[in-house]
Formats: structure tokens, C-alpha cells, sequence
């Protein structure tokens, strides 16, 4: 008979083995048995909980996209003026909690699932229509109409650098991904001030 109270703390055991192990692969070729037994429970219990790996997998996703959601509203809170707002977004994407090796490595392939699940599609798009809302509101009072447009660059740009480091080794360095990101804002905007000079 199952304990009570256990279900919550199982599925966060199940879900962070998760992206342990897809960050270990390298890919979402990993087995609900290997998820359950990272997570010290039988693959049974799993199924129960998730009914798939792919149900597994999108949980894991949503705890992911909820930390990093915390995690730009925190840097937004202690953020002053547009510029800071900026920073504070850019500097949220690569924090400690979203830019490590198993994080990266389950944010690569949630974009590869988008490609073929809708419902990681809908998650997908969630996140980046957040992510552009947070930096055209940033960026409007800096740039005006050009708010959408470098939005949408730095959008890419940030995507970007994770695929670097996913495929790149070593430990991932946040701060240092969050300059790449941040000296292009800061050349767009100098070339922006040099245009009206």
C-alpha cells in the first residue's frame, strides 16, 4: 500500500532524475527503468505516476520553465530602469538553475520534441512568448519600435548559446554566456547612439 504523502515527493525524485539522465545521454534515448531506478523507485511507479516517458519528460520541462520563470522574476524585482530589466532577463536565462550540463542537455531536446508533440510545442511557445514580452518591455524605452525586432534577435541569440554549449564540453559558465548576449546589446545600443549623432 502506498504511503501517504509520498506521491509529490516521488514524482520531484522522478522528474529530476530525469533531466539527470537526459543530460547524461545526451538525448531523450533513455528508459523509464533508468529514470526509476536514478530516482530509487521501481519503473512500475513511474508508469504509474506519468503514464509515459514522454509524460515524464514534459513534467520534468514544466519544473524546469517554473525555476526559470522564479528566477526572472526575482532578477526583475531588484532590477532598475530598462537597462537593468534587461540585464536581469538575460543574466535570469543563464543562471545556475537553468545553465547546467543536464539542464542544457533537456533543454535541447525539448526543442527537438516540440518539432513532433503538441503539448511540448504549447509549453515551448509559452516560454518563448514570455521570453520576448519580458525583453520587448526591457527594450522599448531604449530602442523604441526596434523593441520586437532585437527581441527577437536576442531571443535567438540565447538559444544559440545553449546549442553551443550543449554541444561544447567543460562546465558551463553563466556569467560568461550572459556577457555574449549582453556586449550585443551593448553594440546595438551604441550603434543605435552613434546613428543619432
Amino acid at each position: 500500500m502506498p504511503k501517504l504523502g509520498m506521491e509529490p515527493i516521488r514524482k520531484a525524485a522522478l522528474v529530476s532524475a530525469t533531466i539527470d539522465e537526459i543530460g547524461r545521454a545526451g538525448s531523450l534515448d533513455v528508459t523509464v527503468a533508468q529514470i526509476a531506478r536514478r530516482a530509487g523507485m521501481s519503473s512500475a511507479l513511474a508508469h504509474h505516476y506519468f503514464g509515459s516517458k514522454e509524460q515524464i519528460f514534459l513534467a520534468a520541462m514544466r519544473h524546469v520553465l517554473t525555476l526559470y520563470g522564479a528566477e526572472v522574476r526575482g532578477a526583475l524585482v531588484a532590477a532598475e530602469g530598462p537597462r537593468g530589466r534587461l540585464q536581469a532577463v538575460v543574466r535570469a536565462s543563464f543562471a545556475p538553475t537553468s545553465f547546467r550540463r543536464e539542464v542544457i542537455g533537456a533543454w535541447l531536446n525539448f526543442y527537438v520534441l516540440a518539432q513532433t508533440v503538441p503539448e511540448a510545442s504549447r509549453l515551448l511557445s509559452i516560454y518563448q512568448r514570455r521570453l520576448r514580452s519580458n525583453l520587448v518591455h526591457a527594450l522599448r524605452p531604449l530602442v523604441g519600435a526596434r523593441a520586437g525586432a532585437l527581441a527577437d534577435a536576442l531571443g535567438a541569440l540565447i538559444d544559440g548559446v545553449y546549442i553551443r554549449e550543449a554541444l561544447g564540453g567543460g562546465a558551463p559558465d553563466g556569467a560568461a554566456a550572459a556577457q555574449v548576449v549582453l556586449d550585443f546589446v551593448d553594440a546595438e545600443l551604441a550603434g543605435r547612439a552613434n546613428a543619432k549623432g
